[in-house]
């Protein structure tokens, strides 16, 4: 399952992806992109049932970035999930369960860039949301 999505004017401080879901494979293959115009991954945040990490990096260039990893990981395989990222001026912040489990900092800039995001997954999505909130709501 798929779902992309354009983000009008690109990003901003105040973006944010809400994806609700059920983890129902016991593979990998649960994964968040935001691509800038020119089709690079500006963040790429993937959790990892099989060790139990949430992984963040880039794709630009032509290849990957240094992965950032956290073992704060509250999903668990065969439950429904929440994850949110979302996005201040210096870094994107993952939540999943409502637990911050990753802070990553912009490294492609300028913001506005990045233009798409993208949900890539086998496990059942129930619900996707991209939405720009007030900045007083961080």
């Amino acid at each position: 399952m798929q779902f992309e999505a354009f983000c009008a004017g690109g990003l901003a401080p105040g973006w944010s992806l809400l994806v609700q879901g059920h983890s129902d494979s016991g593979e990998d293959k649960f994964e968040i992109n935001f691509l800038s115009e020119a089709g690079e991954i500006a963040f790429h945040v993937k959790p990892r049932f099989s060790s139990a990490t949430v992984v963040g990096n880039t794709f630009q260039g032509g290849r990957w970035g240094q992965e950032e990893v956290s073992s704060v990981f509250p999903l668990v395989l065969g439950e429904p999930f929440e994850m949110e990222v979302s996005s201040d001026a210096e870094h994107f912040h993952v939540h999943a369960q409502e637990h911050k489990v990753l802070q990553f900092a912009h490294r492609h800039r300028p913001l506005a860039a990045i233009t798409r995001v993208q949900v890539l997954s086998d496990h059942r999505l129930a619900q996707v949301e991209l939405a720009r909130r007030d900045l007083s709501w961080w």
